[in-house]
């Protein structure tokens, strides 16, 4: 601070000289009152900070560009720009100069962005609308004037990292001094009086964060949180509905409740790293709209749809639970009064209708659901009942008839109709009372299916079988020879459905016997020892398991000895 002359008065002194001297005193007089008013001025014009920094409070951790640089601690090319004015600071070392240039370093134009004094302590009063007490790398650490270090003008420096709330690191050039950085600590003293965000390093999204899935209730939602530079220690989700937060809602994911329906959601999303400002976004849904219902299992009617029985629907489940389910029941398509419990009794007023269901699920915030069961066949009167059975008439030999015989049914008046079967499979085209034994039928048994049937009754179906399976009848054919004491007998033997049988055979002539093997219907013997005269021959075929016995007779002159 410059200091006023002082003088010191000598005890004697010629008169005149006094009378000079005085005068030489009131024109110094005047002089330093013209230089005392234009310094006043000068002070009122330049934007700088005149008073040198008193660092007893802080740790320096270099000083001057060449020890820092060499030291890692870079001055942002400002040493060979320090030539030039910023923002009409005074060029050099000076404080306010040095931290224009950095914030149009970070892209801020080179115009100041206030009308008014320069003075370091003038930066945070005339942009006290973005000053406040949290450090950020790249806002700028104000000192107001007199606070400690700085002097009447105030101090600025540049906030290079943020190693806590109490603890920062800045670099700084001072007027009449030199550039340094230095770390301060609040608890040490010397902490700035504010901190202005002209243009702070900022975590920037590269990939913009997202909500994921559309707002219903019981829908979920996910925020897809994106990618931020540089990479952020955290990055932190709160939901809110119409502005409001929502109470535990702080996690990405987020499932509406009924509570929030209608209401647009909102995600704010948060992208923390130590020493820069954190990345926000904001990210809105539509109006979240209600909720609904996914079915788990559908409901189902069981029981035999008829006059005196009970239809019960199986129990339907969803997903989330409703608070409240009810059941109608339906006959041809028609809600049935009253009928809205699990089960249905069915009377006659029900018969030749169908039967169906519908189960209605709801809950608060949720669309109603509606399950509908299959529905039944139309509900028929009890079933044709069977008071005596039937029974098949003929005997199971290929070429034979075989012939239903109706035994009694209640209601008398409902009719048959018919499907033989061999070995239980349907024989084609056989559907009538009657039915001729086919040569397919040989060695299988038979049967046949008879379904009773009337209008508004259940239809009933009887099984008949035939006792015993299909045969055939074989055709016995005897050609004979004979010669003295000798005949020769030829058998040929033929059936529906096996034309070649094989078998046992016994021949008899004039009382002299021989047993044979009948193969693939041939056989031949000859009879020795017969005398002479009229014989008879009896040919005895024993039969298999589907052809039946059979016997032929003929008879033979045996001649005498010639």
């Amino acid at each position: 601070m410059q200091q006023q002359p002082h003088w010191s008065q000598p005890s004697q002194r010629p008169r005149a000289e006094l009378r000079a001297l005085q005068r030489v005193v009131r024109r110094a007089g005047r002089a330093t009152k013209l230089a005392t008013g234009a310094l006043a001025l000068l002070l009122l014009v330049t934007p700088t900070t005149v008073d040198r920094l008193n660092l007893a409070t802080s740790t320096y951790l270099c000083s001057g560009y060449a020890e820092c640089q060499a030291a890692g601690y870079g001055h942002a090319g400002y040493r060979q720009a320090s030539s030039t004015a910023y923002w009409r600071m005074y060029a050099g070392h000076n404080c306010t100069n040095y931290v224009a240039y950095r914030l149009i370093q970070s892209g801020m134009p080179n115009a100041r962005p206030w009308d008014g004094s320069g003075n370091a302590s003038n930066w945070g009063v005339a942009m006290a609308s973005i000053t406040d007490q949290t450090p950020t790398v790249g806002s700028v650490a104000w000192y107001k004037s007199h606070a400690n270090p700085a002097g009447a003008n105030g101090h600025v420096a540049i906030v290079e990292q943020v190693i806590s709330d109490t603890e920062i690191i800045v670099s700084e050039d001072y007027w009449g001094g030199d550039f340094h950085w230095r770390r301060v600590t609040k608890s040490g003293g010397g902490w700035p009086t504010g901190f202005i965000h002209f243009n702070d390093r900022v975590v920037e999204p590269t990939t913009a964060p997202a909500i994921v899935g559309s707002a219903a209730v019981g829908a979920p939602l996910e925020v897809a949180a994106g990618a931020w530079t540089p990479t952020p220690t955290s990055v932190t989700v709160r939901w809110l509905a119409d502005g409001a937060a929502i109470p535990g809602a702080t996690a990405p994911g987020y499932v509406p409740t009924p509570s929030v329906k209608g209401k647009t959601l909102t995600a704010e999303v948060t992208a923390e790293l130590s020493g820069y400002t954190a990345g926000r976004a904001v990210l809105a849904t539509a109006p979240v709209a209600p909720g609904s219902f996914q079915p788990t299992a559908l409901p189902t009617i069981q029981g035999v749809p008829e006059a005196g029985q009970t239809l019960t629907l199986t129990t339907s489940s969803w997903s989330p639970q409703p608070s409240k389910v009810t059941t109608q029941w339906y006959a041809d398509g028609i809600a049935l009064p009253g009928a809205t419990g699990a089960s249905l009794v069915l009377s006659r007023k029900h018969i030749d209708k169908p039967i169906s269901a519908r189960t209605t699920a709801r809950a608060s915030g949720y669309r109603k659901y509606t399950s509908t069961a299959p529905e039944t066949t139309p509900v028929l009167a009890k079933p044709v009942a069977i008071t005596s059975p039937s029974r098949v008439k003929g005997t199971p030999q290929v070429g034979r008839r075989l012939v239903v015989r109706g035994g009694s049914v209640r209601p008398s008046d409902a009719s048959a109709t018919y499907a033989w079967l061999r070995d239980g499979r349907r024989i084609a085209k056989a559907t009538n009372a009657t039915y001729t034994v086919r040569r397919a039928d040989l060695g299988r048994n038979l049967s046949v299916q008879i379904t009773l049937t009337r209008r508004h009754y259940r239809s009933t179906t009887e099984s008949v079988a035939v006792p015993t399976p299909v045969t055939t009848v074989p055709e016995i054919k005897v050609r004979t020879d004979a010669t003295r004491k000798r005949v020769a007998v030829d058998v040929r033997v033929r059936a529906p459905g096996a034309s070649k049988p094989d078998g046992a055979m016994t021949v008899s002539v004039g009382g002299r016997a021989a047993e044979i093997q009948l193969v693939s219907g041939k056989a031949r013997v000859v009879v020795r020892g017969v005398r002479p005269g009229k014989k008879p021959v009896v040919v005895r075929y024993a039969g298999t398991d589907v052809v039946r016995p059979a016997v032929a007779r003929a008879s033979i002159r045996v001649p005498t000895r010639r």
